[in-house]
This record gives structure tokens, C-alpha cells and sequence, in this order.
């Protein structure tokens, strides 16, 4: 895999990576220029989340909604790039960047995992422009989300880009939205074969699991999300080979 993916191979371990960027309450806003900012200082590696909009780009935001984060009713891929470009987030002077204006501020100071959001089967559009946006980014990036079609999607078409899988229990509040089939079919990692992927980012509620363990025994490295504290951290790292965190600095 070092042969392959060179560098994104060696982040992927060390250094930790920032959820949504170094946010916090007081400070920069999550997804902000301003938290991806802040993470490169740190030294820390960035997670970060994208929709596409109406006219087709790559957004930085992590919501389908606006509310949360704007205070703003309707949907991300309601309106146009040029339109969120505008819109401030809550309590800040900072706006919703494009992936675009994201990769150039990081650049290669550090590594990067974009989490595709996309609704469970609608899988291309969203993939192909991201796929766009990496080729003329010269940092360490990789691929990570929950919908296994859209990691087959760039396992069939482009096999070169670094690709984590995410996973949780499948069996609480946040998957009661998913059809019982679904659940029952991504549950215990049945999906993997589906995704096809480098590496697995596991939520707490799945470690540390045996199942997790046989992954990582074949290896596949597995990274903890999201960690919010020393103590969950504590808990789970003798079977993980990095964590995603938000809340305190490792």
C-alpha cells in the first residue's frame, strides 16, 4: 500500500485527524476555512465533509440542511455554489467554501480525508467532481464515507485514490432512517466486500469488535471516530492505528 499510495499511506497514521477541522465552540466554526486553518498549525490531519450543490460543486459542509449551522431554512443542493458562497456560518465571519478553496488553503500541509455525503444509492455526480477537484490538489488526500456504492464507484474507476470506509453499529437512533434490510446488510461489516476499501474508520460503538481485529490482522488499518475525549481514546487504541477527534487535542 506505501508503494501505491506513498505519502496519504504514511499520514493515514500519524498525525491524528481533526473532525471537521480544529473547531471548537469558541473558536473557529466546524468546516470553516478558519478550523482547517488552525488544524494545519497544529499539525493535525483534517477531516472534512462535502455536498454538491444545485449547479453541480463540491461544498464543504456537513449538514443536508442549512439550519444548523446558518440558521438558515432549505438544503445544500437547493441553491447554487456561488449562492452558500455568501451565506456566514453561525457566529463567525466564515462563509461555506467550495472543496476547491478548501484543498488550495490546506495544500500539502496536511492530510486530507473528504467524506463523500450522499443519500444511500445515488452514486456519480458528486464522486466525479470531487475526482476532479483532487487531480490538481498536490497535498495527501483520501476518500472516505458510509455508502459502499460510492467506494466501488472509485474502485472501478479510479483505483488510485486512497479510500476509507465508514462503519458504525448500525442498530441505534442515527440508522433509523435506513431501510431494516440496509441496516441488516452493513451490520458486522458485511459491506466491506461491497466498498472495497483501503482502510476502515469504525465508530466507538463498534470497538473494539473481533471483527475489526480480523480487518486489521489482514491489513486494513482502522481509525477511531469520533473521539472525544482522552479516555475513549484510552479505551480503544491498542486496536486502531489513528483517531479522528473533536472536543480536546491528543
Amino acid at each position: 500500500m506505501k508503494a501505491q499510495f506513498g505519502e496519504a499511506w504514511e499520514r493515514l497514521f500519524d498525525p491524528p485527524v481533526a473532525h471537521r477541522g480544529l473547531w471548537s465552540k469558541d473558536g473557529p466554526p466546524e468546516n470553516s476555512l478558519a478550523s482547517f486553518q488552525a488544524a494545519c498549525a497544529a499539525g493535525y490531519g483534517i477531516e472534512l465533509d462535502v455536498q454538491m450543490t444545485a449547479d453541480g460543486e463540491a461544498m464543504v459542509f456537513h449538514d443536508a440542511k442549512l439550519e444548523r449551522m446558518t440558521g438558515l431554512p432549505g438544503r445544500i443542493a437547493d441553491h447554487t455554489a456561488a449562492d452558500l458562497g455568501s451565506v456566514k456560518l453561525l457566529g463567525s465571519d466564515e462563509t461555506i467554501p467550495t472543496l476547491v478553496e478548501a484543498l488550495t488553503l490546506i495544500g500539502h500541509r496536511a492530510m486530507v480525508h473528504i467524506e463523500i455525503k450522499i443519500p444511500y444509492g445515488e452514486v456519480g455526480p458528486l464522486e466525479r467532481r470531487v475526482h476532479d477537484v483532487l487531480i490538481d490538489h498536490n497535498g495527501p488526500a483520501c476518500i472516505i464515507g458510509f455508502n459502499p456504492y460510492s467506494h466501488a464507484w472509485f474502485a472501478d474507476h479510479h483505483p488510485g485514490i486512497l479510500r476509507g470506509l465508514d462503519s458504525y453499529s448500525w442498530v441505534g437512533g442515527d440508522a433509523r432512517h435506513l431501510a431494516p434490510e440496509l441496516r441488516k446488510k452493513y451490520a458486522d461489516l458485511k459491506h466491506v466486500s461491497i466498498a472495497r476499501p483501503h482502510f476502515l474508520a469504525l465508530g466507538l460503538d463498534m470497538l473494539p469488535s473481533a471483527k475489526a481485529d480480523a480487518f486489521r490482522k489482514k491489513g486494513m488499518p482502522i481509525l477511531a471516530w469520533t473521539v472525544r475525549e482522552p479516555a475513549q481514546w484510552d479505551a480503544v487504541k491498542a486496536h486502531c492505528d489513528n483517531l479522528l477527534f473533536e472536543g480536546f487535542t491528543p
